[in-house]
């Protein structure tokens, strides 16, 4: 579907624009810093998405929205595993490294959640505002999945 974007429309898909290539490239970095193979495997997962998520982006600032159902997978968050294992039952040491890069991750996605929700509540097209929506609940997802990581290893307690 084709749409018209208003000058202020198209300056926020620019900032999102711009907070889903920080996403990619951190989860992308972060993949390779972290130390549990179970976190790896998250930031490989949430990576992609986000490039789904910078796709769908490219394709609204040029006036087509797409078919969220058809141009988007919906992708899981890893499961995590209980404190002090990896996937493969092996012990692990949580590390300071895993819990600061998933705390810098948990704020980034926190901030991007919230300027999508700004974003949503500008737009005139009710596709353009649906496909927004999509991604924003995926980011909540990110934010959840890396919650439960760190609760799940003794890094985060909301006490």
């Amino acid at each position: 579907m084709r749409i018209n974007l208003t000058q202020k429309e198209r300056t926020l898909l620019e900032d999102q624009k711009s907070h889903e290539q920080i996403c990619i490239d951190k989860y992308n970095r972060f993949a390779n810093e972290a130390q549990d193979p179970q976190l790896v495997q998250l930031f490989q997962t949430y990576a992609t998405q986000e490039q789904q998520h910078l796709d769908t982006i490219n394709q609204m600032l040029v006036g087509n929205v797409p078919n969220i159902q058809q141009g988007q997978q919906n992708l899981q968050a890893p499961q995590t595993q209980q404190v002090g294992q990896n996937p493969q039952g092996q012990n692990f040491q949580t590390s300071m490294q895993d819990q600061s890069l998933c705390a810098d991750l948990l704020m980034a996605e926190k901030f991007i959640s919230g300027a999508y929700n700004t974003a949503i509540f500008e737009f005139t097209d009710t596709n353009a505002r649906q496909a927004l929506n999509h991604i924003q609940k995926e980011e909540q997802k990110h934010g959840e999945g890396l919650y439960n990581y760190m609760q799940n290893h003794g890094m985060y307690n909301p006490k």
